[in-house]
């Protein structure tokens, strides 16, 4: 197949949608001239005139020139069908429904009357580019170029290579994506490509937790917000994109990858896709939304209570008993708590029960260490504490004035777990060799919104400690979907960072 001359200069996108408003506002502002398609003539018309007045917005806010924005509104046509004859066009990008047999018929037609050197796009988000691509005479024409919504805004697009595309069309589509100001990241054509994939760690996590009672929805949230550094929590995030949505994508990427136990969806995800709860969109989902305000519940109140001493664990004595010193709460020093001492332990990768070994256990409430007490305190209860001793394990914690949330013990606290498992689904695509670390680091980031990617973020929070947690989860609970992925035990055994590929058996035939 002829390459591009010289750079994409025109391209036309089918669809008229949100998808395709977005990709030919972006296209057009970033100099291409685009054609935008549909078999609805009006709603072509209607995206044209959203496309152009979104650019005089842009510019009454000073957020682009008067005169790149009428340059801009000049640069977009509307051209009806799709399949309107086309001159020199060197890319088109579909954003049609996401029904592979559309896809399919679409480029099929494409094919016939598009010039040799147009590259065909789909922006599908969950269909595998090679069944797409396998319609046609010459597959290799095909490729995934994955924007997300809203476009614009979303700064990350998947360059996703079929098993038959052209090997020059993804750098060629990857230097498109620069030129519009994105960042493209290389995908694998596999379930979920490279963001929807990644983030499967974090949601079905925060669903199997709590499918096994261990915290309610605003808990994990609250925990995700102040001590991992989320913008959004998990149950939140259900909330917002729809479980209508997400539970399908779960279910496609477990199946995807023949019933991978890490990324096993939750009985709770179908019965709340059945009940009709999808989230802000139906005004109740994990939670009641009012005139579209999400109606969170109260934090925890403690009762007051007679204050008693209160012993801390060795391995956290210095930093949570200075906390509580500090907050005039007695702190014991000796090497064994008194009769009367509230016991408080920090499990890693366990639970407060297996932490407090040999300690007190009526008497003996766990704090998560991550996040090194600085935000959010969060306290695990078992069902052999005495509740006296409890109340009074929790005034002395509230004295710190720290948010606190208290959750039933589990095999290990929540954070860890869900932190644990992010990291744990990134190592995996690496480990795979799906995507280059620096491509699921900058995925996610940009994708998904999280403080770091998954390989930077299980470095920045110890990949020891990483490994350590979902060892003491596959150990206590026998879960495969916990077993540590060969990428992060590696790199620990071997005192490399997660984000690093090392040596390869083509470094040394070079």
């Amino acid at each position: 197949m002829e390459q591009w001359a010289g750079r994409a200069t025109t391209i036309r996108v089918i669809g008229a949608g949100a998808m395709g408003r977005g990709i030919a506002q972006l296209a057009a502002a970033g100099g291409l001239t685009v054609e935008l398609a549909d078999i609805r003539t009006q709603a072509v018309m209607e995206a044209v005139e959203y496309v152009r007045g979104m650019f005089d917005r842009l510019a009454a806010k000073g957020r682009m020139a008067a005169g790149d924005a009428e340059a801009a509104k000049e640069r977009l046509r509307a051209v009806g069908e799709p399949l309107t004859p086309f001159q020199d066009c060197d890319l088109v990008v579909e954003a049609v429904r996401e029904d592979m047999e559309t896809k399919r018929e679409l480029f099929r037609s494409l094919e016939k009357v598009c010039p040799a050197h147009t590259v065909l796009a789909t922006n599908t988000s969950s269909l595998p580019v090679t069944a797409i691509a396998a319609a046609l005479d010459d597959p290799s024409r095909v490729a995934g170029l994955h924007f997300f919504n809203p476009v614009p805004l979303m700064k990350v697009v998947e360059v996703i290579p079929g098993a038959r595309t052209a090997g020059w069309i993804p750098d060629a589509l990857a230097d498109l994506v620069r030129r519009l100001g994105h960042t493209p990241v290389l995908a694998p054509d596999a379930p979920g490509f490279l963001v929807n994939h990644a983030g499967r760690g974090l949601v079905t996590e925060a669903l199997q937790i709590l499918s096994e009672g261990a915290a309610e929805p605003a808990d994990i949230d609250r925990i995700a917000r102040d001590v991992l550094g989320l913008k959004m929590g998990p149950c939140e995030l259900l909330d917002l994109t729809g479980m209508d949505v997400s539970h399908p994508v779960m279910e496609s990427i477990w199946t995807g990858f023949y019933t991978e136990p890490r990324f096993r969806p939750s009985r709770i995800g179908r019965a709340r896709l059945e009940a009709g709860l999808l989230g802000r969109k139906t005004g109740e989902g994990f939670y009641k939304y009012v005139d579209g305000a999400k109606q969170e519940p109260p934090e925890v109140t403690v009762p007051a209570v007679e204050p008693r001493p209160v012993w801390v664990h060795p391995d956290v004595r210095e930093e949570l008993g200075a906390l509580l010193s500090t907050a005039g709460v007695e702190v014991e020093s000796g090497d064994e708590p008194s009769g009367q001492a509230v016991v408080l332990v920090a499990p890693l990768g366990r639970s407060t029960v297996d932490a407090a070994a040999g300690l007190p256990l009526e008497r003996t409430l766990g704090v998560d260490p991550f996040g090194d007490f600085f935000t959010r305190l969060t306290v695990a209860v078992h069902p052999g504490l005495d509740k006296d001793a409890g109340r009074a394990g929790l005034a002395a914690l509230s004295a710190t004035g720290r948010a606190m949330t208290v959750v039933r013990d589990a095999p290990a606290p929540v954070a860890q777990r869900l932190l644990a498992s992010v990291v744990n689904v990134g190592c995996g695509i690496a480990e795979q060799r799906l995507a280059r670390p620096e491509d699921i680091d900058t995925a996610v980031r940009l994708g998904l919104g999280y403080p770091r990617g998954p390989l930077e973020w299980g470095d920045n929070a110890g990949a020891e400690r990483v490994l350590a947690i979902l060892r003491g989860l596959h150990a206590s609970t026998g879960d495969p979907r916990y077993r540590p992925s060969a990428w992060l035990a590696e790199r620990v055994a071997l005192g490399r960072p997660l984000t690093e590929t090392g040596t390869v058996p083509s470094d040394l035939l070079a």
